[in-house]
This record gives C-alpha cells, sequence and structure tokens, in this order.
C-alpha cells in the first residue's frame, strides 16, 4: 500500500496540529502542561523561541506523513528518538538540579507516557495499513 488509511492520516495531522500548539507555547512562553512539558522549571525566553522552531520540523514531518506513506516510519521513528529523550531527561541529574527539593517528577512522566502511547498508535495504525495493502 503506498497510501495511509484515513484514520492514519488524520492520526499524523492530530500530531501535526499537536506541534503547532507546542510551538505556539514555546515561542509566546505559555507555560502549559502538555504543550510545555517542563513547564515548571527555569526557563530562557530564547530558549524557548529556539526550540519553536525547532518543532515546526515535527508539524512539517507529521503532515508529510499523514500524506506520504514512505515519510510514516521516519516519524514514527523520530517520536520513539524523543521518548526516550524525554525518559532521560526524567531521570537525569540536570533535571533534579532544577527541581525545587522533593519536587515530583510524576507529570513529566505522565506526559512522556502520553506522547508513547499516542507513538504506539501511530505503530499499530502503519502496521495495519501494511497489513491491508496485503489482502
Amino acid at each position: 500500500m503506498n497510501e495511509n488509511s484515513k484514520t492514519t492520516q488524520i492520526a499524523f495531522l492530530a500530531g501535526a496540529l499537536y506541534f503547532c500548539f507546542m510551538a505556539a507555547a514555546h515561542f509566546f512562553g505559555i507555560k502549559l502542561p502538555v504543550l510545555f512539558i517542563y513547564y515548571d522549571t527555569p526557563f530562557h525566553a530564547y530558549q524557548d523561541k529556539i526550540i519553536s522552531f525547532a518543532v515546526l520540523a515535527y508539524v512539517a514531518l507529521f503532515y508529510c506523513a499523514s500524506k506520504l506513506r514512505a515519510v510514516a516510519m521516519p516519524a514514527i521513528i523520530v517520536l520513539a528518538l524523543t521518548v526516550l529523550g524525554l525518559a532521560s531527561v526524567n531521570v537525569s541529574d540536570a533535571l533534579q538540579l532544577v527541581l525545587a527539593e522533593g519536587q515530583s517528577t510524576v507529570i513529566y512522566w505522565l506526559q512522556t507516557v502520553a506522547i508513547l502511547f499516542y507513538l504506539l498508535l501511530l505503530l499499530f495504525l502503519y502496521h495495519k495499513d501494511g497489513r491491508s495493502s496485503l489482502d
């Protein structure tokens, strides 16, 4: 199959939309959980502007993945690497240095796991579409 199913297309477009909101949140310094994973840690506005521009690459990647099956797996791989990166930050000494004494990382883990579930959904849909092409 050279094309994603409608469901897979919608799933990737939802990711592109999510990343649009994330880019806007970082650009404007709107520190909300989900859009700003480490929302309650110290930050520098210029760094968040840089992050907002970098997130636009995710927007483009996920939009293209919704349209072109050949781009879907690279997008899934990038998202998997993102989950691994977030997990490594969550357990890092660097994060612990900026948290208040005794501050929990549970909210960061919940957001990381939510992205992991989205990743698993995309992977399931990708493989389901691949199996459909064999029928």
